[in-house]
């Protein structure tokens, strides 16, 4: 490693502002607040979340999903699905109105009246 461009690694006091849980983790962090913990001085980091207060980590909450994640996919997108199909339909029937040529109807003209054949 190239000299005098990494933070110095050292021992950082972390405190869960929520619970007041603190443990003690190593990190290149370089906070000015500096507070004892256990007898030695540690420089101190304030979180206002982490493993001992987070809802995930501590189960106090949890997400009740009343549909399945699966199920509202495939709700919200079966919207899109139809409205493709459709569409598809769609492009294949102006296809076959192309490919279909139309009988035009021919004039006829004798002498007195007009007269139109299919």
């Amino acid at each position: 490693m190239k000299d005098k461009i990494h933070p110095p690694y050292q021992e950082v006091l972390f405190v869960d502002s929520s619970s007041g849980v603190k443990f003690i983790c190593g990190s290149s962090v370089q906070p000015k607040q500096k507070e004892t913990y256990q007898g030695k001085e540690y420089p101190v980091v304030y979180l206002s979340t982490s493993s001992s207060s987070h809802p995930f980590f501590t189960g106090s909450k949890q997400f009740i999903d009343t549909e399945g994640r699966v199920d509202k996919f495939t709700k919200k997108y079966a919207q899109k699905k139809e409205q493709v199909q459709k569409a598809i339909e769609k492009q294949e029937e102006s296809k076959k109105e192309k490919e279909t040529p139309k009988k035009k109807a021919r004039v006829v003209k004798k002498k007195g009246a007009e007269k139109t054949e299919e």
